[in-house]
């Protein structure tokens, strides 16, 4: 069974950066669709990015385009989010999630099989 492990959250003033990790027990470049979501206190989990199964283009929500990048390392079979110019909106626990299925649209989040335990993201002065 997948096993996925997130790390890199943390305290971040307004405007800094943080790149969260999220190592995988197995090679998941082509065999999993991966997304990222998070969830703020009170809210719905909201996808952040995603990309599916066996392809490359990463899509973003509209909330952070231009801010954040998804990427990967297939050699180490991680998977990263880059965060810059982090808002306090973007407070949050941040969890990365994969399945071997074809999930259209990639950020259903109902659809994923395997999650990490999630990291604090936390944007304050």
């Amino acid at each position: 069974q997948l096993q996925l492990v997130e790390s890199g959250g943390g305290l971040v003033q307004p405007g800094g950066s943080l790149t969260l990790s999220c190592v995988a027990s197995e090679f998941t470049s082509d065999n999993y669709g991966i997304a990222w979501f998070r969830q703020a206190p009170g809210k719905e989990r909201e996808g952040v990015s995603c990309r599916y199964r066996g392809h490359d283009r990463t899509f973003y929500a509209d909330s952070v385009k231009g801010r954040f990048t998804m990427s990967r390392d297939g050699v180490k079979s991680t998977e990263y989010l880059q965060m810059n110019n982090l808002k306090p909106e973007d407070t949050a626990v941040y969890y990365c999630a994969a399945d071997s299925g074809f999930i259209h649209p990639c950020d259903s989040a109902h659809d994923y099989d395997y999650w990490g335990q999630g990291t604090q993201v936390t944007v304050s002065t």
